[in-house]
């Protein structure tokens, strides 16, 4: 007799229909659990209020105590941070965007993209200055690439720095980023320029004089986040504020993959509490005399949805894997992102045609994920991008220029 043939099989799980958890360390689903309670604690109870307002109070607050669990540089090893695995920071971002995807931005950017950037090209001082501060919370960092009137093509950026050999190799840096998150809430930048050597990256105080970073309004998505313009008007930096490991886009586009691989799992958490909503509602909702989870429309709608979220986080998984393993491509990255967000934004939609009217109310969760995961869908790459990054993978023909 065979050994499935002596074992009974576990109860179907529809929470976890795949027994995707089967593949997850106690240590991970600690990890999970314990991000998890944060997120329902200290953000669900006012991320409603918080959206519709257009505000994330306390900003400062939540990046101490995001520091506290870990959640800040999770990956990164040393300088105060907690070393966790791939898989481990990808739960933790899709547990902070089942809240919402302004509370894993704030985390990606601080790092994936800021920290990340200090901890794998700064110098030795530049970490020590700034890394175990950002792991804590104490400081928080953005990340300045998209301008204005350059986000995909960032080859073309403006923002310029030439050296001041009169003061001693100082650098004086020129220019304009938009749409940068933390910006106006940062205590150091860490923005990407023109040189005459290339591309360079510089950490920048953003105490600086001729800095300044005027928040973005008006916004109908990412409302809970903070976003900004970083205006550097001739901003004078020492010598040694020059990010020394790398020259050209390697660097910033090394940073985006990063941040696009917490990507990967934080838009399976917003599909999550999408789903989620749509099945607790259709459980409950009754129409011609009994609830509309009962009918056939209905349930295909609800298995659909299972089906896309939960191969999105299997996907999830297996890149995690790739990356602790130290295997994962940048193409494959951008495989993830192009499919999880789309069936996120797909999910999203079809949980609010189940909730019909209430579909569009703060009282649920569904609209707001859905119109944040626009930007999300846009970020770290859009959707032409990273069909022209797999399309040349699979073809060897570069269709970008």
């Amino acid at each position: 007799m065979s050994a499935s043939a002596r074992t009974p099989l576990p109860p179907f799980d529809p929470a976890d229909p795949l027994g995707i958890d089967d593949l997850l360390a106690p240590e991970d689903l600690a990890i999970r659990d314990t991000v998890r309670a944060w997120a329902a604690d200290r953000v669900l109870p006012h991320i409603a209020d918080w959206y519709e307002k257009g505000e994330l109070p306390g900003t400062r607050e939540l990046a101490r105590e995001l520091g506290s669990l870990g959640a800040l540089g999770m990956s990164l090893e040393g300088y105060g941070c907690a070393g966790a695995s791939a898989v481990q920071y990808g739960l933790a971002c899709l547990e902070l965007e089942a809240a919402d995807s302004g509370i894993r931005s704030l985390v990606s950017v601080q790092g994936s993209l800021a920290m990340y950037a200090v901890h794998r090209f700064g110098s030795e001082e530049q970490k020590q200055r700034w890394l175990p501060g950002m792991a804590a919370g104490e400081i928080i960092g953005c990340f300045g690439l998209t301008e204005p009137d350059h986000g995909s093509d960032p080859a073309s950026m403006r923002t310029y720095a030439k050296r001041d050999g009169a003061a001693g190799g100082d650098w004086v840096l020129s220019g304009r980023k938009m749409w940068i998150t933390n910006g106006s809430v940062a205590g150091v930048a860490v923005v990407w320029a023109q040189t005459e050597e290339g591309i360079r990256g510089f950490v920048v105080p953003t105490d600086s004089p001729g800095f300044s970073a005027p928040e973005i309004k008006h916004k109908w998505s990412l409302r809970a986040s903070v976003t900004s313009e970083l205006v550097l008007d001739e901003v004078r930096l020492p010598a040694d504020a020059v990010l020394p490991g790398v020259v050209g886009l390697k660097g910033p586009l090394s940073c985006l993959s990063h941040a696009r691989y917490g990507i990967v799992w934080g838009a399976m958490g917003a599909a999550r509490s999408s789903f989620d909503a749509a099945v607790e509602y259709a459980k409950t909702r009754e129409q011609f005399g009994r609830p509309i989870g009962g009918f056939q429309l209905t349930q295909a709608k609800l298995a659909d949805m299972a089906v896309e979220l939960h191969k999105g986080v299997l996907l999830a998984h297996h890149l995690g894997r790739r990356l602790d393993a130290g295997r994962l491509r940048p193409e494959q990255v951008s495989f993830g992102k192009l499919n999880n967000v789309r069936e996120a934004i797909e999910i999203c939609r079809t949980a609010r045609t189940i909730l019909g009217a209430n579909g569009i109310s703060l009282e649920y969760p569904v609209m707001r994920h859905a119109t944040n995961l626009e930007s999300v869908l846009t970020y770290e790459g859009t959707v032409e991008m990273h069909q022209l990054v797999l399309g040349k993978a699979l073809t060897g023909l570069d269709a970008f220029r």
